[in-house]
């Protein structure tokens, strides 16, 4: 997700140098790649305007620190004059009302509406949230039998949607059951169309009107560039929105839906969607996106994401053998690769590290891929293999490879990125991090 525009604006870094003042002259070049970048990034044309102007109006003029070169300096100016485009802070959902709180979920039909409410209620529940679900798309059953098997999935409580009945009336139906059930939150998924009509809008204003939420969510694909604009545009203007979530930023997307759609709704866009998965909804950052997308990475998500992810109860135990001295295995292997997957995969976490070692990933490598082949193949193991990998020899490794579905080659290559980890735990063990580090190349998969 804007990687073409992170690469553009970093290169605008490299070619302003050695000036002590910002001139419109001198900035101008480098406003030119800013303006071509976001074209191609799919941003609407008035943000661009915008965007360039207030750049422009604070940079000329400006003086270079002397512990700064002077692209350092312009895009110091240019970080924050996204951060405020895309809404300065974060904006949390505001519950703050007599239970249950609504929260009425908006868009078009393949926005990820049903999906990010499932995701939405997985949040909420993790609060200590009683919650409800509602799906009122009759025209789809499709869309109340996936928010039915998700809030199976979560263990959340679906209200059973009736055909016969209008999305008003079950909408209705839900907001009393919430309120009588004590539930603390009850969100409502709408029907969506495939392009924008009057008997949508006039459906989901008679909805609105009829359970008063406190918070009515509008839900775009960032993959839609220019159209989410106009999109955004007509539901802004029949709705009192009070938030949007970006779903699908994780998708082949150019991604300048993240920094057109607060400046059209003027709503702060509070979460972004990325993947299928229920954990994959994140509260949106407008600095910690600012800064991924000047390539200095977001640091502050990626540990989030890490305490979250991580089983604290095998850390502890696995940081314990570590001190002990005893031999790192196959099991502890298996278990790091574990802690990977439940933290987002090596993907999402490689994404949110600065520019120069989110690169590090070869072009096309699928390092969760290359963690499934490898789990794959340390489960084709008995469990004494897996603790005495000493015992892999010719005959066990044609087992292993034949009953992971992968070539002998393949075996070699796991256990010589097991070793090489193993070298590492041990040096870990003696103190030796800086030995360490200079060991880690090659150790993530596909790396």
């Amino acid at each position: 997700m804007l990687e073409n525009l992170t690469q553009r604006l970093s290169s605008v870094v490299r070619n302003l140098r050695g000036q002590a003042r910002l001139t419109e002259s001198n900035i101008q070049d480098a406003l030119r790649e800013v303006r071509i970048a976001l074209l191609e990034a799919d941003v609407a044309l008035p943000v661009i305007k915008d965007f360039i102007q207030a750049i422009k109006d604070q940079a000329v003029g400006k003086e270079v620190h002397q512990n700064l070169n002077p692209g350092q300096a312009l895009i110091g100016i240019v970080h924050d004059e996204l951060t405020r485009l895309m809404g300065e802070h974060n904006s949390a959902l505001n519950l703050a009302t007599t239970p249950p709180a609504v929260i009425l979920m908006a868009g078009l039909q393949g926005s990820g509406k049903t999906t990010t409410s499932g995701k939405l209620a997985r949040i909420l529940k993790a609060e200590r949230k009683k919650v409800l679900l509602v799906s009122c798309d009759i025209y789809r059953p499709a869309a109340i039998e996936q928010l039915r098997i998700l809030g199976e999935r979560l263990e959340v409580e679906v209200f059973p949607s009736n055909l016969e009945q209008s999305p008003l009336e079950i909408a209705s139906a839900a907001r009393n059951f919430a309120l009588t059930h004590y539930h603390d939150v009850l969100i409502v998924d709408t029907a969506g169309r495939l392009a924008i009509d009057e008997a949508m809008m006039a459906e989901i204003k008679g909805i609105h009107a009829a359970i008063n939420p406190i918070e009515t969510l509008f839900v775009v694909d960032a993959m839609q560039g220019q159209d989410a604009i106009n999109v955004a545009r007509a539901f802004s203007d029949a709705l009192p929105l009070t938030g949007v979530v970006l779903t699908k930023l994780d998708g082949d997307s150019r991604g300048g839906a993240a920094l057109s759609v607060r400046h059209i709704t003027g709503k702060p866009i509070k979460f972004v969607g990325v993947g299928e998965k229920v954990e994959g909804l994140e509260p949106f950052h407008p600095e910690r996106m600012a800064s991924r997308i000047l390539g200095m990475g977001d640091v502050l998500s990626l540990i989030e994401q890490a305490q979250k992810g991580v089983d604290h109860e095998e850390a502890e135990k696995f940081a314990k053998k570590v001190k002990s001295g005893k031999d790192f295995d196959l099991e502890d292997f298996k278990m790091q690769l574990l802690q990977m997957k439940r933290m987002g995969g090596i993907s999402s976490m490689m994404e949110k590290l600065p520019g120069q070692l989110s690169g590090a990933l070869p072009a096309g490598a699928d390092p969760e891929k290359a963690m499934a082949r490898i789990e794959g193949i340390i489960n084709s193991m008995t469990p004494a293999e897996r603790r005495k990998p000493d015992l892999l020899k010719a005959s066990r490794k044609r087992r292993i490879a034949a009953g992971s579905g992968v070539q002998v080659q393949e075996v070699n290559r796991m256990l010589n990125q097991f070793e090489q980890m193993q070298k590492m735990m041990k040096m870990m063990a003696k103190g030796g991090m800086a030995k360490m580090m200079r060991s880690m190349k090659g150790m993530i998969p596909g790396m």
